[in-house]
């Protein structure tokens, strides 16, 4: 999917729904997530519903492309919940003839229970927790389910849906790759259109990182990497983003909004969102404690903790950090019709020509990419690539 072919912001929208409760936190996960027992499922579709119709108001006429449920893990809903927040949104937003509605899922016998109850309730693209096919490692990554578990979630979901993904993280202590050559392959044999495929890291606030845990090694992970390319490129899964591999035309079109700077709305404990209103641009962030985030919808229709406008300069800066992360890379004359800002307003000119020497970027004066080695290190090469006064 070429970059020119991204809508532009305005006209298009996505709706993000976040479910923060799990049955038990991950210790790698350092998302707005949170172990729970009772929900009240009533008040909390109260206060989405209440959220969507809050900022409905402001996008009128939209065509409302796609809808993710994320969480936390939003196979804890209810699927009268999915299916009372989907209406809502269509009742809004005229929805695209292809409107695509994700729904994350964990392989549990329970949730797996529900995956037809989604589809029913409008659901019509599945993502499954699954993280990895080997029970030891299940267990370092403190799931609660089994490699047979996550199989059969698999094929469940495969029964129930023609579109569905899986996630896998790689890069463990200890994992080699020649181990995780030998996962992906079985991957593959489970694997529809669309896999993610993620390097574990230690983030900040997860138990992970406050036991020290570490992952792979530089080098070995950087292998693995490889490895990945080579076997998911090879049977016709190539990476269109640094973690996501698809067949042609099968990519998220959700994210794909995320990545080349489209409109979307953030509903629930946590949600980002980034709306152009009347040619002004705006991050939207809800608040994250889930207890406040109800309370505060309940009493007065929306939960919103801070609305920021962008500055041309601050939706360029995003656009080049989203827009390497694709292979199509990002295409200069869309960043400056969209921002008012040229590339080189952006990078440093000196430090852009480095990274394309050394074999990070590759510029050809229409479209910036990061290449293989560069989507390998991207957090480094976008320090190094962003002018001081953006970066720091």
């Amino acid at each position: 999917m070429a970059d020119t072919a991204a809508p532009e912001p305005g006209a298009e929208l996505a709706l993000y729904v976040h479910w923060p409760f799990c049955e038990r936190k991950c210790p790698y996960c350092d998302f707005n997530s949170h172990e729970t027992g009772a929900v009240d499922h009533r008040a909390w579709l109260d206060a989405l519903l209440a959220e969507i119709d809050h900022y409905a108001l402001e996008t009128a006429g939209r065509r409302l492309t796609s809808i993710f449920f994320g969480g936390g893990t939003p196979s804890l809903m209810d699927p009268d919940t999915v299916g009372a927040v989907i209406a809502r949104a269509a009742a809004h937003w005229p929805a695209a003839p292809d409107l695509e509605v994700t729904l994350e899922a964990n392989p549990s016998s329970a949730e797996r229970g529900r995956f037809r109850a989604y589809r029913d309730a409008g659901v019509n693209r599945l993502s499954v927790g699954v993280q990895s096919l080997d029970d030891a490692a299940l267990r370092f990554l403190g799931r609660l389910h089994d490699a047979e578990a996550a199989r059969a979630a698999l094929a469940a979901a495969a029964a129930e849906f023609e579109r569905f993904s899986f996630d896998l993280i790689y890069a463990l202590p200890d994992q080699t790759p020649a181990a995780w050559r030998a996962e992906l392959a079985e991957a593959l044999t489970l694997a529809g259109e669309h896999l993610s495929v993620y390097q574990l890291t230690i983030e900040p606030g997860t138990a992970f990182f406050r036991d020290g845990v570490e992952a792979a090694p530089e080098d070995p992970a950087a292998e693995m990497y490889e490895v990945t390319q080579q076997v998911l490129g090879g049977a016709g899964l190539a990476a269109y983003e640094v973690s996501n591999h698809a067949r042609p035309g099968a990519e998220s079109r959700h994210n794909l909004t995320y990545w080349r700077g489209g409109d979307y709305v953030g509903v629930g404990p946590g949600a980002h969102g980034r709306l152009t209103l009347a040619g002004r641009h705006w991050a939207t962030h809800q608040i994250h404690d889930p207890a406040r985030w109800l309370e505060t919808a309940a009493a007065r229709g929306e939960a919103t903790a801070k609305r920021r406008e962008l500055t041309g300069l601050d939706r360029a800066e995003e656009l080049v950090m989203t827009g390497l992360r694709l292979t199509n890379g990002l295409a200069a004359a869309r960043l400056q019709r969209l921002t008012g800002a040229g590339l080189l307003e952006l990078a440093d000119g000196a430090r852009l020509a480095e990274l394309v020497d050394g074999g990070f970027l590759d510029w050809d004066g229409v479209t910036l990419r990061a290449t293989p080695a560069g989507r390998l290190r991207l957090n480094a090469v976008l320090a190094r690539l962003l002018a001081p006064e953006l970066s720091e």
